[in-house]
């Protein structure tokens, strides 16, 4: 990689941080895309990011086509467009060779929720080895996950004071750092006044609302490790993650009958589109309940 390209790539950062506000996961894979190309010896030889053409790109791009989904070389293609305009608009490059490449199509992968059973399950499951202030916290943790539907990501970023006992509600940063309140339903309010009442009062609300065994933030990864050994011990064997969570949050909403458009801003989605995924998840449940369950569907 050229001097000028790791200066370039710097700036990049900065602009990903300090004005679009991705998370910090979005942020590191972005970065980390455009390192991969200008570490490619195609791309030493172009002079670097700022010379390289859009043949050499789009060779790039082909080189994974066969090694992934779809879904994956689309993000892989945003994030080389996200660094090339950025370098467009000031000026650094005439033109962004990635204009006009298609990204490729992807079918709709519908989310994939646990049954209600399995999310009470997993919530209140015991876990006898346990310390018992990890054992609260855990409770709370997962109490808030399915209880308001938040990223995995918002959750670990939120500090005590986004939380608002008098109002029942949490003030919440999402992607682009937009700012949403969540309501917080009873049992996850319950959950989290017992968590915080094991926490020093001093200088509480500056502190994360969420921290690990040693006191500092419980990270996106953290939070990960405790969902996987969760599953274990409750007996979930189907595969899910912190965001089956949110996916299984909004599904039993929508099944309950709340407007799809209140599921929208819980779930701090910008279009509806991304909401309407539910509704086809909703009703394939629904027709598969009624397959197995009336007399006049056998065999269908």
């Amino acid at each position: 990689m050229t001097p000028g390209d790791a200066k370039a790539l710097a700036a990049f950062a900065r602009h990903l941080d300090s004005e679009r506000g991705l998370s910090r996961h979005t942020l590191r894979a972005y970065v980390s895309e455009a390192e991969r190309l200008a570490e490619l010896p195609e791309c030493a030889r172009s002079g670097g990011l700022d010379r390289i053409d859009a043949l050499a790109v789009r060779s790039y791009l082909a080189s994974f086509h066969r090694a992934h989904k779809p879904s994956t070389r689309n993000r892989r293609l945003a994030a080389l467009r996200a660094f090339f305009r950025f370098r467009v608009r000031g000026g650094e490059r005439v033109a962004d060779p990635t204009e006009g490449l298609p990204g490729p199509k992807s079918g709709v992968r519908l989310p994939s929720p646990l049954s209600a059973e399995d999310c009470e399950t997993l919530v209140e499951v015991e876990e006898a080895d346990r310390a018992p202030r990890l054992a609260i916290r855990d409770r709370a943790l997962f109490e808030l996950l399915y209880g308001t539907g938040l990223r995995v990501g918002e959750l670990a970023s939120l500090r005590v004071r986004d939380w608002d006992a008098q109002r029942r509600e949490l003030r919440v940063f999402g992607k682009g750092r937009k700012e949403r309140v969540v309501p917080v339903p009873a049992k996850a309010r319950a959950a989290l006044v017992a968590w915080l009442a094991l926490r020093a009062p001093e200088g509480l609300l500056a502190q994360p609302l969420f921290t690990n065994a040693r006191g500092g933030a419980l990270s996106d990864r953290g939070v990960r490790v405790i969902l996987r050994r969760r599953m274990l011990v409750a007996g979930i064997a189907r595969p899910a993650s912190a965001h089956t969570l949110r996916h299984s949050y909004a599904t039993h909403l929508l099944d309950a009958d709340v407007d799809l458009r209140a599921i929208q801003e819980l779930l701090g989605h910008e279009r509806l589109s991304t909401t309407q995924r539910y509704t086809h998840v909703s009703a394939e449940r629904l027709a598969r309940v009624y397959r197995q369950a009336h007399p006049r569907a056998k065999g269908s």
